[in-house]
């Protein structure tokens, strides 16, 4: 994998326009447990009762503890190395994006600037029913909250299962991936549509594509480059450019 390693070091240096598409893989380095992964958080909790709006209707006060506790977890987390080495790449580069599918708000904690959270932030609340929106980290007492405008439900900014990406982040994303060179996937399992899209897109597209995991996924035999281990200690190798 040394010879790998040297070939993508030398393409992060030459490349000016990349983009990162990243899953939970590399917040795990941060104690934040992953959920497709063996004991991930989908094999000890149901999802359709907590990341469903219809588990969120049926029960609000359930899906607002469970959403408590993961707050109180991510809040309790730092940035790990593989986070502050991509905002360093980002300092370095013109064009680079990152679009992640994680919730926690890591990689602007650890300083990158070109953030699409593809799938919302667990500290963003919006009302159910009017337009009222905040970022809030407060772990609420008193459950379900209530929109301060209308007195209806408030309920996480995320992308629950059966929800769409909103519209202006799904163009945004497409774009972005289009216009860079070098799409670099790093601890996603690869099997989320839409976000995984983008990954296909950029291999039929003919760009240079590199993956960052523990485990092999189902592109793995497409991609350029697939690195195999944890990814603090590779995107370090990668980025001493």
């Amino acid at each position: 994998m040394i010879v790998q390693i040297q070939e993508v070091r030398k393409i992060l240096k030459d490349t000016d326009k990349i983009v990162v598409l990243t899953g939970a893989g590399i917040s795990a380095e941060s104690g934040i447990p992953t959920f497709r992964s063996n004991n991930g958080l989908w094999e000890k909790f149901n999802l359709e009762e907590l990341a469903t709006p219809q588990g969120f209707y049926k029960n609000p006060r359930k899906v607002w503890q469970w959403y408590n506790e993961r707050r109180k977890s991510i809040l309790s987390a730092f940035p790990n190395k593989a986070h502050y080495k991509l905002a360093e790449l980002e300092s370095k580069k013109n064009f680079f994006y990152i679009i992640t599918q994680n919730i926690d708000g890591l990689h602007q904690k650890a300083g990158s600037k070109k953030v699409i959270e593809f799938h919302g932030n667990i500290f963003r609340e919006k009302c159910t029913k009017c337009s009222y929106k905040t970022y809030n980290e407060k772990i609420y007492e008193e459950l379900p909250p209530i929109c301060p405008k209308c007195n209806n439900l408030l309920r996480p900014d995320i992308v629950w299962f059966g929800e769409n990406i909103p519209e202006d982040v799904y163009v945004q994303s497409y774009e972005i991936v289009e216009k860079a060179e070098v799409l670099l996937y790093i601890g996603t399992s690869a099997v989320v549509y839409p976000a995984a899209h983008f990954i296909e897109q950029s291999i039929y597209r003919g760009k240079i594509v590199i993956e960052i995991n523990l485990e092999k996924t189902q592109y793995s035999d497409l991609v350029n480059f697939s690195l195999t281990g944890r990814a603090s200690e590779i995107i370090e190798s990668i980025t001493k450019i």
